[in-house]
């Protein structure tokens, strides 16, 4: 399945195409940010930017990294820096490591294929004192952050197991497709299907970087269905 998704991620993008679907270099520099080791490689095309799970390397080491998958002008907040572009996959030596990036896949929810765009649902706002719509949200991320809502909204979209949680997008007919304001993501370890209208709690977060692509403005952490 982690193939598939990266091949079609892959046609999507454009990326450079490596032999036998492999990278193969010698480490001349890394990085550790959480999560992530960020390492330079020399390789037969020339000197390359990839990005694992953390992982005990050192200079001087030869890698194989499995599955790569090429972002182009990536940038990392955590590195403070943008790469012309970087390749994201395992390292094929580590089963451990191929085996949680299997079970949880490293393709950021916002880069996954896209399919037909779900039409924005019309559903009554969350009463109490904490709710407020998606638009609300997503328009007042610096007035809400570190706070608890309650938003009511109908799944359009899921993606499971990304992380150790489920990213729920949410729509209540409120916001701006335009601006993109009429989506909200509820991330869950709760099991939920397209199509349902459910009420959420959370905690509002704002400029949060994950690595790996892993960037948004604003979101909703910790999400639990409320009855």
């Amino acid at each position: 399945m982690l193939k598939r998704t990266l091949a079609v991620f892959l046609l999507a993008a454009a990326p450079l195409v490596w032999a036998q679907n492999v990278v193969v270099g010698e480490i001349l520099e890394v990085q550790n940010v959480e999560g992530y080791s960020y390492l330079r490689l020399k390789t037969a095309q020339g000197d390359t930017w990839a990005a694992v799970p953390t992982a005990k390397v050192k200079k001087g080491d030869k890698v194989t990294i499995a599955d790569p998958m090429v972002m182009n002008n990536f940038e990392s907040k955590a590195l403070k820096r943008k790469f012309d572009k970087v390749v994201f996959g395992t390292l094929a030596s580590d089963k451990a490591v191929a085996a949680a990036a299997a079970a949880q896949p490293m393709v950021p929810p916002h880069a996954l294929p896209k399919g037909p765009e779900a039409p924005d649902a019309k559903v009554p706002k969350a009463t109490g004192p904490d709710a407020r719509t998606v638009g609300e949200i997503m328009t007042r991320p610096d007035a809400l952050k570190e706070k608890t809502v309650v938003v009511r909204g109908k799944i359009v979209k899921i993606n499971s197991g990304i992380r150790g949680v489920n990213w729920v997008h949410l729509r209540d007919g409120s916001g701006s497709s335009a601006s993109g304001t009429n989506d909200l993501i509820v991330t869950t370890k709760e099991e939920l299907k397209v199509g349902d209208i459910v009420t959420m709690k959370g905690v509002v977060r704002t400029d949060k970087d994950f690595g790996a692509g892993y960037v948004y403005k604003v979101l909703v952490e910790e999400g639990k269905s409320q009855k």
